[in-house]
């Protein structure tokens, strides 16, 4: 089959029906799914493009909610040609966008415009876009609201960039006022300063040396934070990036007094420790920073018990320069992972021998996502009526990340070496094929997806529920 064709069918031995893996044919219409047949009652029509995968798994395609694209301003860090070609590659099929390291920053509705703008034409896969509260731009942001944003995104600690500042009490007071009643989400960079004894002598170097400088207690403070001001507005709160387990009780409380409070990890915390992480090897510098075995592990059961809602790549590429690989200084080096392509075999190959099942892999890298972008009525499920987003994977196929195989822009990346497990061998995206072994769509067919506005009284945003 022709790739960019359009497939009105995928038949299958394994496709994920609810909790259930079974032989079954995806019909497709409309670029939606019309139904979902056993493959015993499928009769081919004369004309029907079927796409048969034999005994590949057929589930809902990956819907990553934390992906820096960069452009316009630092498309040499990564741009939406090379992001959404890595996303398809890994059977993602819908990206959303975060507000900062492009230039504009996503923080007005000229800057969001623009950012539109620049995103046309270039798209593998499907995209929508995060805006940014930033000290002074309350007004912008219902305006942003009604052009479509999937929510906002603050930081309570340096940004790394100067042109997305972060945020102080007065500035979250403000804007939690403008949230209020518009069923939009407030996404945290849950890090705020505590008063540390500097170290003297300490050796840059050393991942140690930046670990101690980003302590628990930082992620501890902001969240207490983002849980008062959660119950205080009842307004949607997100906590991104969780690499500490020692907040978790916290946030459970304050879910259990209401908080419309929900929470993601990533793959780098969850695949990665520091006791592995060599001297020099800035690759694996991210913020916050990963963690001990220990730390991890907690994660891990914190996952399983349903306290941490969904799993996302935080992709935050650079050029090589700028982590500083020559010296090895992991205290000057860009803090940031690559990992877009590699989230649902990283995520596979440690979550299937702790338990999870399959379904367990749609609910947190696909559904839950989904809904946390206000996507969920159309993206993230295996189900008639939702976009025809498939990925189509081995996930007994073992592999190995080499460079050759590594599509994002800069191709530095902790996982270089890896041996996964989990193979993706094609992604549909609304009935088109735009990847299959390795060759890509010759053209761009994905689409903007601005966020229809909500209220309160919308049951898709209500409480933590997702």
């Amino acid at each position: 089959m022709k790739l960019g064709s359009n497939v009105s069918a995928v038949k299958s031995n394994r496709v994920l029906v609810g909790d259930e893996v079974r032989p079954a044919v995806v019909v497709i219409k409309d670029e939606r799914i019309h139904q979902i047949i056993s493959s015993s009652n499928f009769s081919k029509d004369v004309g029907c493009e079927v796409l048969d995968v034999g005994n590949s798994l057929v589930m809902p395609g990956i819907v990553d909610s934390h992906v820096h694209v960069n452009e316009p301003g630092r498309a040499s860090w990564e741009g939406f040609w090379t992001a959404t070609r890595a996303a398809a590659a890994g059977g993602v099929t819908t990206l959303v966008d975060m507000p900062l390291n492009s230039i504009p920053p996503t923080t007005t509705l000229r800057n969001f415009e623009e950012k539109l703008k620049e995103a046309t034409g270039k798209c593998f896969v499907d995209m929508a876009f995060w805006g940014g509260v930033v000290p002074g731009n309350q007004r912008e942001l219902r305006p942003m609201i009604k052009a479509g944003v999937a929510g906002f995104k603050c930081f309570l600690i340096h940004s790394g960039v100067d042109e997305f500042p972060h945020v102080a009490d007065f500035d979250l007071h403000a804007a939690m006022k403008q949230l209020q009643g518009t069923g939009s989400v407030l996404l945290f960079h849950a890090e705020k300063e505590v008063q540390q004894t500097p170290e003297e002598n300490a050796d840059p170097c050393q991942y140690s040396t930046f670990l101690r400088s980003r302590p628990d207690a930082m992620e501890l403070e902001a969240i207490q934070t983002v849980a008062q001001l959660c119950l205080q507005y009842r307004v949607r709160c997100h906590i991104v990036h969780l690499s500490s387990a020692k907040p978790l009780k916290l946030i459970q409380e304050a879910r259990q007094a209401g908080a419309p409070l929900t929470v993601e990890t990533t793959h780098h915390y969850l695949c990665l420790c520091a006791e592995n992480i060599p001297a020099g090897a800035t690759q694996f510098k991210c913020c916050p920073p990963i963690r001990d075995t220990n730390n991890q592990e907690q994660l891990w059961s914190a996952l399983k018990a349903g306290h941490i809602d969904m799993v996302v790549s935080d992709h935050s590429p650079c050029t090589p320069d700028l982590k500083k690989l020559d010296s090895g200084d992991f205290t000057q080096a860009w803090g940031g992972i690559s990992s877009l392509q590699f989230g649902l075999p990283l995520f596979w190959t440690s979550a299937s021998g702790r338990g999870f099942q399959l379904a367990d892999v749609v609910r947190l890298l696909s559904r839950r996502t989904a809904q946390l972008s206000s996507l969920g009525s159309r993206k993230g499920s295996l189900a008639p009526g939702f976009d025809a987003d498939l990925v189509i994977w081995d996930p007994e196929r073992e592999f190995q990340i080499e460079e050759a195989n590594v599509h994002h822009k800069n191709k530095l990346t902790p996982y270089l070496g890896f041996k996964l497990q989990g193979l993706v061998c094609a992604t549909i995206l609304r009935g088109r094929l735009v990847f299959r072994d390795g060759s890509f769509c010759p053209q761009p067919l994905g689409k903007h997806l601005l966020v229809p506005l909500r209220d309160e009284s919308d049951t898709a945003v209500k409480g933590n529920k997702l």
